[in-house]
């Protein structure tokens, strides 16, 4: 049975009936009945999902009408049940006859006997269910599936609106626009409100219903066209001539983009009356709900690569960039991304920047380092954020918890503006003990030190008291650069830092690239496990003349001051013999050249791969001063990719087996009179901090956000009665995957401020 005058005429007076000036309630009595007249059926029923899974029957043609707002049914119960939680079309000829029919007495629907129910879809989630019914039996035909498919994409949009909150039943939250609360992982402390701003924007559809098909094919083949040769364009960029992995992952996306089961999907929406980027929502929409319900991993990211070839041909179509100028950023921005580079975030001015929402970025990844140190809260772990947010979105982000609030009612706004104010409270309090000297209730003076990689990091340095520098991140400038950074340039930076530090040291850590950290000028090369593959000193010592003109402006920068140099990524001795070997040469030729030279020269070593434990007394002897990269270190004890987000949090450091390691290292740095400091992010929380001090360490390098927290807990800190309990614990063998909470009840014991 066809319905009279197609999907474009409904389509049309359904604009008609959105512009009306009524109540949403009288809209949407209105909208279901055109549907029902127009499918020829004698039932038209919207279903709106609630934030919580429950349906309720907002509108219906054929029911009884006093069950509008009554009806309501638990997550996938019943017909319209299944629906929502398969996201897929359901046509049936016998309703009452299958086995996920409910039959709820207050609609009269037990008359009923054929059933069309199509999910009503946002970003892949489904926010309402719209069903038809007929009393007699037939069998729905796919024209008339596809209508009222393309009729749901319209309510879409007037759920989306949060058009409907006044009208739901008992005031209960529904998905979409209205208040929303998520729990992920917080990845940096603190609290940020602002609005959101995408990271890449997702083109907003506005228009829906096409004034001509043909102008709107047309429109559709160009923008698929430029989107092709800008795919082919991603691709030769990346062509390093080689094959493998890479090449094949970039090969699968270009397949996608060339995939006539999608295109014609696409087409076929346009020729119904969609226009080009209401058929490109529409069928990404469809794409996405059915693969973020599959269980194989290869399905599920492959949603990733079709959400970026539907998103790329938006913007085609809509004329936009597909990223966000960071000039364009307004104030009180609350970047959201699926997942960013730390160049990226680098690129936008942290001014306005009040926090970060992200789906995948797992704690220790240098994403999370690098929002550490631009003290900007973050979150990740929050699934299909990019898709369920929007532009402009008021939104909390609580980077302690590790939750967001999206479109926050006032009094939750309320209550945290005034958690803000606790908060700035506390930071004052940390100020005030910015020269209280660090020692323990026993006694012991603690070394706390600051990370920094910018110059702009470099005013903390007098804000926290912090000792030193005991590590600076020279890869940020190579990551923020367009092309590689010249002698001059580095040198010009590394005298910043030293004049802005004053008479405070600074460790500067030779260039750390590789891995995770890939620098946009550098010919790209594949390797099956970068984390494990060439990165760091040995890119450094692979190419030696990349390592000597770094140490050289090393040299020339700190002319008749004190130089401190680590190296990171060391596996043997002998690598570090032969980075100390370039670094006298270069000192040679400097001198040689009549440059004056540093007035004194330490070398040490960044203890971050296993191997060295077995070497640690040589290295120790070895090295002018140890600094243990307790991040890479965990990551590669535990055999753990901590941006993975599946285990990186699998292993808790405050582990018998990883405090085992970490004490051997401090002992030996004892046995050879060798400092050793700790400059990993474990080191920045007070518990963890209260355990290193347990096992030896007196030198901790942190973000400057976390010196206050941390200081304010050793200046309650009896180090030498805790260290016994400590010790104890890790001679017992204990059975525990974690002492966190033995530590946490022994802080508790001994009244340790955490």
């Amino acid at each position: 049975m066809r319905a009279p005058g197609g999907p474009r005429l409904l389509l049309r007076r359904l604009r008609e009936v959105m512009a009306e000036p009524v109540t949403a309630q009288a809209r949407l009595d209105r909208i279901v009945v055109l549907i029902a007249s127009n499918m020829v059926a004698e039932v038209c029923s919207l279903y709106v999902v609630h934030a919580d899974g429950a349906m309720e029957l907002f509108a219906t043609e054929g029911l009884n009408r006093e069950a509008v707002h009554l009806t309501t049914m638990r997550p996938g119960e019943g017909l319209v049940g299944l629906i929502a939680s398969s996201a897929e079309p359901l046509a049936i000829s016998d309703a009452q006859h299958h086995p996920a029919f409910s039959y709820k007495p207050e609609t009269g629907e037990e008359i009923y006997q054929s059933f069309l129910g199509v999910p009503v879809l946002r970003g892949g989630a489904t926010i309402g269910v719209l069903v038809v019914q007929n009393r007699a039996r037939r069998t729905y035909s796919e024209e008339e599936v596809e209508a009222l498919q393309t009729t749901a994409m319209l309510l879409a949009e007037m759920i989306a609106s949060g058009e409907l909150q006044g009208v739901a039943a008992q005031g209960a939250a529904m998905a979409s626009r209205w208040p929303l609360s998520l729990k992920g992982l917080g990845i940096a402390d603190g609290l940020g409100l602002g609005h959101v701003v995408m990271h890449q924007p997702r083109v907003a559809v506005s228009k829906i219903v096409a004034d001509d098909v043909e102008s709107e094919l047309q429109r559709l083949e160009t923008a698929i066209s430029a989107m092709r040769a800008s795919v082919d364009a991603l691709i030769d960029r990346s062509d390093d001539g080689v094959s493998g992995e890479h090449r094949d992952v970039l090969e699968a996306f270009r397949m996608i983009a060339h995939d006539r089961g999608w295109l014609r999907r696409l087409r076929e929406a346009v020729s119904s009356g969609l226009t080009a980027e209401a058929a490109v929502e529409r069928v990404q929409n469809d794409a996405r709900a059915k693969l973020q319900r599959q269980t194989d991993p290869y399905l599920r990211d492959r949603l990733h690569d079709l959400t970026d070839i539907a998103n790329r041909l938006l913007h085609q179509l809509a004329g936009q960039s597909l990223v966000l100028l960071p000039e364009e950023l307004p104030e009180s921005a609350i970047l959201v991304a699926r997942s960013m580079s730390p160049a990226a975030l680098l690129d936008y001015d942290r001014a306005r920047l009040r926090g970060l929402v992200l789906e995948e970025a797992g704690a220790s990844s240098h994403l999370a380092i690098v929002a550490r140190a631009l003290a900007i809260p973050a979150v990740s772990d929050i699934p299909n954020i990019s898709e369920i947010v929007e532009q402009g979105d008021a939104i909390i982000v609580d980077g302690d918890t590790g939750e967001i609030h999206l479109r926050p009612p006032a009094d939750v706004e309320a209550a945290y503006a005034e958690k803000a104010r606790m908060r700035a409270r506390k930071q004052a309090q940390y100020r005030a003990l910015r020269d209280v000297p660090t020692i323990t209730l026993d006694g012991v003076a603690i070394g706390l030190h600051m990370n920094a990689g910018l110059l702009v990091d470099m005013p903390h340095l007098a804000e926290t008291g912090a000792k030193s520098i005991g590590l600076f991140r020279t890869e940020l400038q190579f990551m923020l650069a367009s092309q590689f950074p010249r002698p001059g340039a580095q040198e010009k930076l590394y005298r910043a830092i030293l004049e802005a530090a004053g008479d405070r040291p600074v460790t500067f850590r030779t260039l750390d690239i590789g891995g995770d950290k890939l620098l946009p000028y550098m010919k790209g090369f594949e390797e099956e496990n970068p984390a494990l593959g060439w990165r760091a000193l040995r890119i450094g010592l692979d190419r030696p003349a990349l390592l000597r003109m770094q140490l050289r402006a090393f040299i020339r920068a700190t002319a008749g001051r004190d130089l401190r140099v680590m190296a990171p990524m060391v596996s043997t001795v002998e690598e570090f013999k032969t980075a100390r070997a370039l670094f006298e040469r270069e000192l040679a030729w400097s001198a040689s050249h009549g440059h004056e030279p540093p007035r004194s020269v330490k070398l040490g070593v960044m203890v971050e791969v296993p191997s060295l434990l077995w070497q640690i007394d040589e290295i120790a002897a070895t090295a002018d001063f140890l600094s243990v990269g307790s991040n890479d270190l965990m990551q590669y004890l535990y055999a753990v990719d901590r941006d993975n987000r599946r285990v990186a949090n699998r292993f808790d450091p405050l582990s018998v087996g990883f405090l085992r390691a970490l004490r051997a290292i401090a002992q030996a740095g004892g046995r050879a009179g060798t400092p050793v400091t700790l400059c990993g992010e474990i080191g920045g929380r007070p518990l963890e901090a209260m355990a290193l001090m347990a096992i030896g360490y007196r030198d901790l390098s942190m973000s400057a956000t976390s010196i206050g927290p941390v200081k304010a807990m050793t200046l309650t800190l009896r180090v030498y009665e805790v260290a016994r309990e400590v010790e104890a614990m890790l001679v017992e063998g204990r059975a525990e995957a974690s002492l966190r909470e033995p530590l946490r009840a022994l802080a508790e014991r001994f009244k340790v401020r955490l």
